[in-house]
């Protein structure tokens, strides 16, 4: 029997809170698909320097037969392959198969630890613009557990905590308020930890990334450059601390003691980073020395 023609819809990428578009340079990962008795073997393979997990389905398609049924989830360790289904050619029936492949960075057998994060930028005192649960655009599951620092374009961004480096993306110049335009486009460096959460540094500047992918950084060691990309109003940097959990990227609390909120700001989370601007615990978004009044990031 002659296996039939598969047709590769898309193979997607998820992305952190503040950037990834849905190009090669950001891809999660690749569906790779290789002849097989009376079918094909559907591998997914990791194009990132850490642990992802992968979804395979089909779209706009009758059920056929796969072993394991779609969809279908797997991990994939960093830089590797894995085998996520056998998809069985249906009797007597030849035609196109649509399949879509969905990768986030991370391991949902994360165990984060409760560790001191240090500043993340080479300054003696930083301002915190957005704080957690920050009402602009601090709300989703990707970013809550976020701060912005208004910084110059150019500051130094220093490893808040040692890890290496999953993932990278600096060819982006630019912002603005074009959602469908902009979302997409800031520049980040992700970091893994070695209890499986990620840092995220994110609006950096073109060519802003000074590390490279696979390379173990040290707290405090220089990683990157500050910028304005992006779904951006002014220059800052984005920083959260994620955790994958079950094909979603969610921010969790962090301590960082030496973050306090500068002139006009406030911030919220533990109670190195956090006063509470309000009875539930959120906090505003506001201008920091000459920032504009609007807020440095929105999606």
């Amino acid at each position: 029997m002659r296996p039939f023609p598969l047709l590769l819809l898309a193979g997607l990428c998820s992305v952190a809170g503040a950037t990834a578009p849905a190009d090669d340079a950001a891809a999660v990962a690749r569906l790779r698909i290789e002849p097989g008795d009376d079918g094909y073997l559907a591998w997914a393979d990791n194009l990132l320097a850490g642990p992802i997990e992968v979804r395979l389905d089909v779209a706009g398609a009758a059920p056929f037969a796969s072993q394991p049924l779609l969809p279908a989830r797997a991990g994939v360790p960093a830089a590797g392959s894995t085998l996520v289904a056998r998809l069985q050619a249906p009797a007597g029936r030849e035609g196109w198969l649509r399949l879509r492949l969905r990768g986030v960075p991370g391991s949902s057998n994360a165990r984060p630890r409760d560790v001191a994060y240090g500043l993340p930028l080479a300054v003696a005192q930083a301002c915190i613009d957005q704080g957690f649960e920050g009402e602009f655009s601090h709300r989703d599951a990707e970013n809550r557990h976020a701060l912005d620092f208004a910084v110059p374009e150019g500051t130094p961004v220093l490893a808040a905590r040692g890890g290496v480096v999953m993932q990278i993306q600096d060819r982006f110049r630019g912002h603005g308020l074009d959602r469908a335009r902009d979302a997409g486009r800031a520049n980040y460096i992700r970091i893994l930890h070695d209890d499986g959460s990620m840092a995220l540094y994110a609006h950096l500047a073109e060519g802003g990334v000074l590390v490279d992918i696979g390379q173990r950084v040290e707290t405090g060691q220089r990683i990157g450059l500050s910028g304005n990309t992006g779904y951006s109003t002014a220059p800052h940097l984005h920083f959260a601390v994620q955790v994958n959990r079950g094909m979603q990227l969610e921010t969790i609390p962090f301590r960082m003691p030496s973050a306090q909120p500068g002139p006009g700001a406030v911030a919220s989370g533990t109670a190195q980073a956090t006063a509470s601007s309000r009875g539930d615990g959120s906090t505003s978004s506001r201008h920091c020395g000459s920032l504009s009044s609007m807020p440095t990031e929105r999606r």
